[in-house]
């Protein structure tokens, strides 16, 4: 069985969406002094890849906790849209030939040479466009994953990319690393945290094969 790792790593210092808070990581105790080691994170709910669950835009709506843990285990179909330069359109992903019934799709852009190496934020990352976003909820996709840390383009007024699927209850898988997946069929586990209540979940993302 192949094994592929779509997380990023969690390290001090990490790039992170602009504005959020920052990655610190430090040793709370030692094995020197303390004999253990257990370290401190401090790290905002939307650092590398995690989930973004309808409350983070939709009022009253569930949080990550619970979030129907079906959706992150099964079936996905890795998109390859690494030809589309800015927002993908529902243009886009109908050339892209995503199979009917396709429950979770995952789109794998230029965003993902970024992470080798890790580079500073950046804001011309290639994004889900509105229309794109209908294209997903129409087809009735229960899940939505991209390579960078946000599904929306940058500064993009309203957020309508993230209100129209999580309004729709789809949850959004972002701050992936596709650059070592294939595009097609894979099945997929991306189990966010347990936050109660939370906006999102972090999340160890994983593709294998039979």
């Amino acid at each position: 069985m192949k094994i592929v790792d779509i997380s990023v790593p969690i390290r001090d210092a990490m790039t992170v969406y602009r504005g959020n808070p920052a990655v610190r990581i430090r040793d709370a105790m030692t094995l020197r002094k303390d004999g253990v080691n257990l370290s401190e994170l401090c790290l905002g709910s939307h650092t590398g890849t995690h989930v973004d669950a309808p409350s983070h835009f939709v009022k009253g709506a569930k949080g990550i906790d619970r979030v129907d843990l079906q959706r992150f285990i099964g079936p996905a179909w890795v998109a390859d849209l690494r030809q589309v330069k800015s927002g993908i359109t529902a243009d886009d992903l109908t050339k892209a030939r995503i199979p009917p019934g396709s429950r979770r799709v995952l789109l794998r852009t230029s965003n993902s040479r970024w992470w080798h190496p890790a580079r500073a934020f950046r804001t011309d990352f290639v994004y889900l466009a509105p229309d794109g976003a209908d294209w997903m909820v129409e087809r009735g996709i229960e899940l939505v994953g991209i390579d960078y840390l946000s599904i929306e383009g940058y500064a993009v007024p309203g957020a309508p990319t993230h209100k129209t699927l999580l309004a729709a209850g789809i949850p959004i898988l972002e701050g992936l690393d596709l650059f070592n997946a294939r595009p097609g069929r894979w099945q997929m586990a991306a189990l966010p945290l347990r936050i109660v209540n939370g906006d999102a979940g972090l999340t160890r993302a994983v593709l294998w094969t039979r």
